[in-house]
């Protein structure tokens, strides 16, 4: 059996299958964030858009999310803290870091998500997100401005692409 993409460590059939499948509701808003990742995972895009407040449907595009997540290596997800979010609550924060591979590159998505509960039917949809920047550290020795240009110009970085 199949191990769930969001890390629960859980079976995805008793984990976020169920949501993806309209079988059953999120009941908090860190299983809806879960539950999104895994439709990342398994190019459940339709359920994606679906899990959206309504102004954010029309935000999406179709093709190029499925295209990301179909292209895409899901390699694992992090929950970093929730805010409310529970059962009885109508809105909640999920601050979370999605690790995946594209093109030959590993990235992490950063993300503080806020998420609100729909009165009417009780149901969890994402409201809208917020990248965390994150530091850059730098590998290798900075290059002096008297140095080479690392382009293979041959010219000084000063006067190629250090201006």
């Amino acid at each position: 059996m199949k191990n769930c993409p969001c890390g629960s460590g859980r079976p995805y059939a008793d984990c976020c299958e169920p949501y993806i499948t309209g079988k059953a509701k999120a009941p908090t808003a860190e299983a809806l964030m879960r539950s999104r990742y895994s439709a990342y995972a398994e190019h459940a895009i339709d359920y994606i858009i679906n899990t959206c407040v309504h102004k954010g449907k029309d935000d999406i595009d179709y093709e190029s999310t499925r295209n990301w997540s179909e292209r895409s290596t899901w390699l694992g997800l992090k929950i970093i803290s929730c805010e409310k979010g529970g059962p009885a609550d109508t809105e909640g924060t999920v601050e979370f870091e999605a690790t995946y591979e594209s093109k030959g590159l590993k990235d992490v998505h950063h993300e503080r998500a806020q998420f609100k509960k729909q009165n009417a039917n009780g149901e969890w949809l994402y409201d809208e997100g917020s990248v965390v920047p994150r530091t850059v550290v730098r590998t290798g020795p900075k290059t002096g401005r008297n140095d080479p240009c690392p382009c293979g110009s041959g010219k000084k970085y000063k006067h190629c692409h250090g201006k």
